[in-house]
């Protein structure tokens, strides 16, 4: 369950509308559409509905996908992970463990150390350059 409870009404006051569509809705942006793609300075990934962070900016890495990628998060209380089923195959959704948001999904041809993809919609994050953990 997620520590963050709201109402549509209350997220849709605090997100946009593509925000919402993404975060609350379980949707995905259009590939190759999000500034963060082309972010590489230190600093944090956070949740764009509640601003944990996520992900380090060490662990982003270019998949080619057209989404923000990292191959692990900042640590295992940021994320959590669902089955999903919405597209007649079995993948894994991304959520933020805080807030519940939909973040992306994960994939296991990611490179090393850990072999994952995490591939989040840029729209579901904002960046912190002065972010440090």
């Amino acid at each position: 369950m997620p520590k963050i409870d709201k109402t549509d009404s209350q997220w849709r006051e605090e997100l946009t509308p593509e925000q919402f569509y993404v975060l609350r809705e379980e949707g995905t942006e259009r590939a190759f559409t999000s500034p963060l793609n082309d972010e590489k300075r230190d600093g944090l990934f956070i949740c764009a509905g509640c601003e944990k962070p996520l992900f380090k900016a060490e662990t982003k890495f270019d998949s080619g996908t057209g989404w923000p990628s990292f191959y692990a998060p900042i640590d295992a209380d940021a994320v959590s992970e669902h089955t999903d089923r919405k597209l007649f195959m079995k993948r894994t959704e991304v959520r933020c463990a805080d807030c519940g948001g939909h973040l992306g999904h994960v994939f296991p041809d990611g490179p090393r150390p850990t072999g994952q993809r995490y591939c989040m919609n840029g729209i579901a994050m904002q960046f912190d350059p002065e972010g440090d953990v």
